[in-house]
This record gives structure tokens, sequence and C-alpha cells, in this order.
């Protein structure tokens, strides 16, 4: 198989005409490029060069040799210059699995910011509402790394961004409104607005209320936490959900819990020793959570 330093020999003699002038160039011996070239020429089966009385020329075969072995030069060239950029966390793809609230609340300043400053890494952004389906997505290959909620269980090292809070939200009109907190228990009497079961917050809300001994009346299920959040809001009923959920939305009252309720979020990343993951989550860690992950209340 032809080397690069064959492809190198090879335009170097064709673009000075010269076998002497080309040995400089490379800081190489004559005997060493005239070797090159000929294992080349024996590779292909066919003469590069034809001497002449000043120097050589290259042949038809050797031009169309000559002008693969630029492209190939030029594309060894870029791997390795890509390389270092990658190995420096300033160039590459970073696959992120994110709980659906953390986009808009967390990821999409730092991302913005990102593609400024390092236009040349690329972000790909997959949105679970489960955070064991994140931490299964991670475990498969398919996410350099997650940002949400803890899982249930992982094998992987975590690292704490901050405490996000849970907050009751119901209509603008609602009795809540004139309540500084909500106790658990006072959601038993309240039409409540559930999730499906496929969402983490299912399984989580219920457990909340079994532990302050409330029973909870679903009117319906959702998938999305910021669907949930809009649904109260407009008086369907009340419903529990991330400070995360809430971006960009002022309608209707929005609560603490009584007493007061907070829930990790998580980095985990697939390969630590990455310095693109390692980068991207340490300016995670300097921003932190938005408002400190607590609701700002009017």
């Amino acid at each position: 198989m032809a080397t690069l330093r064959a492809f190198e020999c090879l335009v170097a003699v064709g673009e000075s005409g010269s076998v002497t002038q080309a040995a400089a160039s490379l800081h190489m011996s004559q005997p060493a490029l005239s070797h090159q070239i000929s294992a080349l020429e024996r590779e292909i089966g066919a003469a590069l060069f034809e001497r002449r009385a000043r120097g050589v020329r290259l042949t038809p075969a050797g031009r169309a040799v000559a002008q693969e072995a630029r492209s190939a030069l030029h594309h060894a060239a870029l791997a390795i210059s890509t390389g270092r950029r990658v190995g420096r966390g300033e160039a590459g793809r970073l696959r992120i699995a994110s709980a659906e609230t953390m986009t808009n609340w967390l990821l999409t300043s730092a991302m913005r910011e990102w593609r400024l400053q390092y236009p040349e890494v690329d972000f790909e952004l997959s949105e679970f509402s489960s955070a064991d389906r994140m931490d299964r997505f991670l475990s498969d290959g398919h996410a350099d790394l997650i940002v949400g909620p803890r899982p249930t269980t992982t094998n992987h090292h975590v690292e704490l961004l901050g405490r996000e809070e849970m907050v009751v939200v119901a209509g603008g009109s609602h009795l809540f409104a004139d309540e500084t907190s909500i106790g658990v228990a006072a959601l038993t009497t309240e039409a409540f607005i559930h999730y499906v079961p496929e969402n983490g917050l299912s399984v989580w809300v219920d457990e909340l209320a079994a532990l302050h001994g409330a029973t909870l009346d679903p009117v319906l299920r959702t998938r999305s936490p910021r669907t949930a959040a809009g649904l109260a809001a407009a008086g369907i009923g009340v419903t529990v959900v991330p400070v995360s959920a809430l971006v960009g939305r002022s309608e209707g009252t929005v609560r603490p819990l009584r007493p007061r309720v907070l829930r990790d979020i998580i980095v985990t990343v697939a390969t630590p020793t990455d310095e693109l993951s390692r980068r991207f989550v340490a300016d995670l860690r300097v921003r932190g959570l938005p408002d400190g992950g607590r609701a700002v209340y009017a």
C-alpha cells in the first residue's frame, strides 16, 4: 500500500521537476526519494516520470496519481488538524440527552454561546421525560452526556449541578392564589393534572402524595410538565411541576410546596476523559441553575 511519504515525494518531484530540489525540500537524500518513487511505480505498474534533458516530467499516469495524492495529503493534514481541535475541545459533535424541561431552562443559552465561540462544535440533542430512559440511552452509547434529574439507579459517575424546586401550579383565580405555600395534603380535594406512566414524574408525584397522606384525583394525564403547567394555569386543575417547566410562562398561580421540595439536577458523562464533554460540563457548573433552581414568586 502506498504511503503518504511516497505521495509527498511524487508531488514534490512533479511540482519542482527536479529530484534534487524535491529531496532538498523534503529534507531527505536523493536515493531515499528515488526509492519511494520506484516503490510507488512498482505498485501502480506504470512509469510516473519521464526523464528530460533538464529534470523530469510527470507522465499521464503520474499526473493522475499526483492529483489524487494531493487530495490524500490534504485530507491527511485535515485529519490531524481536526483531531487536535477535537482533542482540545474546540471542535466535534456533542450528543446531549436532556430532560425535556432542561432544554430552554438550562441548555439553550449555553449552546448558543458555544456555537458563537466554537462554530466547529455541533450539538445533537435528544429530549426525554424519564431519567431512567436517559441513563439507558447513555449506556447504549447514543449520547455523550445527560442532563436532568437523578435516575432510579445508575452505574455511571454523576456530578451535581444543583437542586431544582418543585412547585404547585393552579389557575390565576384559584384559592391557592391567597396562600404563600401549599401543603401536599391540600391537593387531595383538587382535580389533579397527572403524568402518564412513561414520565418519571408519575411515580415521583404518587410517592410524594403517599408520603403526606394525600389522595390524588387525576382528571387527565400528560407526558409533558410544560403542558401540565399550561393546563393548570388555564384552570383545568392543579398540578406539581419542576421550576424548569415554567420557562416563558407568567399566567396562573405558582406556589411552593410546604415543606419545600427540591430535586437534584445532575450531569453524567459517558467518557470523563473526553475534553469536549469535560469543558461543556465545566461551563454548566459555572453557570449554575437559573435563579439557583428556585421559583420566582410574584
